[in-house]
Order: structure tokens, then C-alpha cells, then sequence
């Protein structure tokens, strides 16, 4: 039994990789199940032992990354309310440094952009607990809607996400974290270059 657990393991861990490795070089829509199973060196049967098709193998990743996100930003929830710490947004750098290649095929949105729609609800989610959560512990009220607000955060975190990854930037998580931080504590006046009170360059 354990023997066939790890055969099984490994089989899923090399059609993982042979999928994400084909669809960077080709595109979702070009890749097939025999172009999966001949990268990974297994028979077709050992494909369909696992997925049912292509699609499915998508979706199991995009079920583990998001897995393993909630898994890894959960400790640091709780310290939410703490104020913008910055320690979920680093957590959530390193993870996607350690899965670049499969954070890759999700945030390009191949499938269809269903894998990087479930993953971009999963982050609109989780953000709206903290917000509202955060509000809640510290007896202020938010401003703005907290789907909007959640939304226009996380997008702003996938933005940044895939170019991150596309243009191969030299940026540390560390570093990404400390922009990021700043822009949220001092807002895209201060980062643009402005001081004082944004209504004094305001223009009609």
C-alpha cells in the first residue's frame, strides 16, 4: 500500500510538472493528454488513473496552490489586526517564488482564465474577512465596500504578481512587500511623487 502511495505521488507530481512545463512553451489549447503522459514518461492509462482530462489536472493545481496559501496565511490572519504588518503579503510572495512555474499558467489565465478566476475569488475572499475583520477588532468603519475594496487590492496584487513573474524582476518578496506596504500605508499620491494634500493638484 505504501509502496503504491508513492508510486501514485510521483506519478501526479511528474504530469504536474510535464503539464506546466508544455503549457508555458505551448499554450493550454495546444497541449494534449499524450503530450502530457510522453513528458512525464508514463502510458496514458497512468494519466487517466489520476484526471480526467486535461482541465481536471488544471484545476487539482489550482486546488493546491490555493490550499497552500490558506494554509500558509492562516497563522498570520490572526495578527491581522495588528494593522497592515505586511506579513501575509510577504507570505504570499515566497509562496508564489517557490511555485513560480505553476503560479505562471494560473496567472496568465490559460484554461480559459478558470483556474486564475478561482484563485483571484479565492484572495477576494480571504481579503474581505481580514478588512472586515480588522474594522471589527479596532472599532472603525470601512470607508469603502469591502467586496470593492478587497477587489481592488487583490487585483492590484495579481497585477503585480505577473509582471513580477513574466518580466523576471530581480525584486525579493522582502522587497515587493516593503513597496507594497508603502503604497498602502501612504497611498498612490505619495508614490507618485506628491506631497501635501492631494486636493491642491486636483484639475478640473
Amino acid at each position: 500500500m505504501a509502496s503504491e502511495d508513492r508510486r501514485a505521488r510521483r506519478s501526479r507530481r511528474l504530469l504536474r510538472e510535464s503539464f506546466v512545463s508544455l503549457v508555458l512553451e505551448r499554450g493550454f489549447s495546444a497541449v494534449t493528454v499524450e503530450d502530457i503522459a510522453a513528458r512525464a514518461d508514463v502510458g496514458r492509462a497512468t494519466f487517466y488513473t489520476h484526471y480526467s482530462d486535461k482541465d481536471a489536472l488544471l484545476d487539482q493545481i489550482v486546488s493546491d496552490l490555493i490550499a497552500d496559501m490558506n494554509a500558509r496565511m492562516a497563522p498570520l490572519v490572526s495578527t491581522s489586526t495588528e494593522g497592515f504588518t505586511g506579513k501575509p503579503v510577504l507570505e504570499m510572495f515566497r509562496h508564489v517564488a517557490e511555485e513560480r512555474a505553476a503560479y505562471r499558467v494560473v496567472l496568465r489565465g490559460e484554461g480559459d482564465g478558470r483556474a486564475l478566476r478561482r484563485f483571484t475569488e479565492d484572495r477576494v475572499a480571504a481579503a474581505v474577512e481580514v478588512f472586515a475583520g480588522r474594522a471589527a477588532a479596532t472599532g472603525v468603519t470601512l470607508r469603502i465596500d469591502a467586496q470593492l475594496l478587497a477587489r481592488a487590492w487583490v487585483g492590484e496584487l495579481v497585477a503585480v504578481m505577473q509582471w513580477w513573474l513574466e518580466t523576471e524582476s530581480t525584486l525579493t518578496p522582502e522587497q515587493i512587500t516593503e513597496t507594497l506596504l508603502d503604497l498602502s500605508l501612504r497611498g498612490r499620491y505619495w508614490a507618485s511623487g506628491f506631497d501635501g494634500e492631494p486636493s491642491a493638484h486636483r484639475t478640473a
